[in-house]
C-alpha cells in the first residue's frame, strides 16, 4: 500500500517529470468555471473573447494550477501530512483549449520538522508547460511528509484497521 514519497527518498536537486500529460478540453474548463463561479466572459464566452487580445476563450488559471499539483501528487505529495503553503504562483502564458499541461517539479530544500521529528517539510517548484515546450505556470509549495519510521507506523495501523473490519468489527 505504498503511494509517494517519505521524507529519506526527497535529495535536493531531484527533478521529477510527472507524466501522463492532461489535454484540457473545453468542456474542462467551462465544468470548472461554473463549479467554482468564475464567470468571466474570457473564459465562458466565446463570443466576448473573440473580440480580447488572444481572440479566443483562455483557460482559467486555477484550472491549470489544480491540473499541475494534481500531476504532482505521485510523486511530490502522495503521503503527504499536509499542505503547508503555496507561493510565487505565476501564470507564464495562456492556455487554450485542446492544450496539453505536462509538468515537472524540483526539489529545492527538504529539513525535518523541529516540533515534530517524525515528519518533514520538503519544498519543490513546479512548473507547467505546453504541447509546444512553453512554460505557462509555476509555483512553489511546502510540503509536510513523514519520515519512513513513521510512514511504516502509520500503514501498520492501516493494515490492522483493514484486518479488523475483515473480522467482521467495525472500522
Amino acid at each position: 500500500m505504498s503511494f509517494g514519497r517519505c521524507y529519506e527518498d526527497f535529495e535536493v536537486g531531484d527533478v521529477y517529470k510527472h507524466w501522463p500529460g492532461r489535454t484540457i478540453t473545453e468542456y474542462d474548463d467551462t465544468l470548472f468555471c461554473m463549479l467554482t463561479m468564475n464567470h468571466h466572459p474570457l473564459h465562458i464566452d466565446a463570443n466576448y473573447a473573440a473580440y480580447t487580445q488572444h481572440k479566443q476563450r483562455l483557460v482559467v488559471g486555477a484550472l491549470v494550477f489544480s491540473i499541475a499539483l494534481g500531476m504532482s501528487v505521485p510523486d511530490v505529495s502522495g503521503k503527504a501530512i499536509a499542505n503547508l503553503e503555496f507561493e510565487e504562483v505565476k501564470h507564464l502564458a495562456p492556455t487554450f483549449h485542446g492544450d496539453t499541461i505536462y509538468a515537472e517539479s524540483r526539489v529545492l530544500d527538504k529539513r525535518l520538522s523541529t516540533s515534530k521529528p517524525d515528519r518533514g517539510i520538503v519544498t519543490v517548484e513546479t512548473v507547467a508547460y505546453n504541447q509546444r515546450g512553453e512554460m505557462v505556470l509555476s509555483y512553489r509549495r511546502r510540503v509536510l511528509v513523514p519520515t519512513r519510521a513513521l510512514d511504516e507506523e502509520l500503514q501498520r495501523q492501516v493494515r490492522a484497521r483493514i484486518e479488523q473490519g475483515r473480522d467482521g468489527t467495525s472500522l
